[in-house]
């Protein structure tokens, strides 16, 4: 009788420690899948944070791309120049310190005068054939 209560004792005990080791082996089962899961949610973030990063690459060499576009535009140019052309010029001259904005206000036409008058021209605010000549000189040039 002994020996089965303790055949008994032995197999309860047997029983509670692989009762034990499923219930850890099924926990790490469920810590593994959370795991996967994160890993899987971590690799979607990188992918879109590298399809932002190439998108924003593409967006600066077609910023690139524009702003020599411009550059070209600024030095081939033969008879009338655009107002933003104009206002760069007088920045890179040293007359304008107002924004390039395309616009032709009071602070664009006083710089026009400045720059005539500096260099002996008839001061009238007006960009004519013999100011743009000496002026769009400073179109890809800033004085020191």
């Amino acid at each position: 009788m002994a020996k089965k209560v303790l055949w008994l004792g032995l197999a309860t005990m047997g029983i509670f420690i692989l009762s034990g080791c499923t219930t850890v082996s099924k926990n790490d089962g469920l810590l593994n899948q959370g795991l996967r899961n994160r890993i899987l949610v971590l690799q979607t973030q990188l992918n879109e944070k590298d399809n932002e990063i190439n998108s924003l690459k593409e967006s600066i060499a077609k910023s690139d791309q524009e702003i020599n576009l411009n550059v070209q535009d600024a030095g081939e140019m033969k008879e009338r120049p655009n107002n933003k052309q104009v206002q760069l010029a007088l920045v890179n001259a040293g007359y304008y310190q107002g924004t390039i904005d395309g616009k032709i206000g009071r602070k664009t036409i006083l710089a026009i005068k400045a720059f005539q008058k500096a260099n002996n021209l008839s001061a009238d605010g007006k960009i004519g054939k013999r100011t743009w000549a000496l002026l769009k000189e400073y179109l890809n040039k800033k004085v020191k």
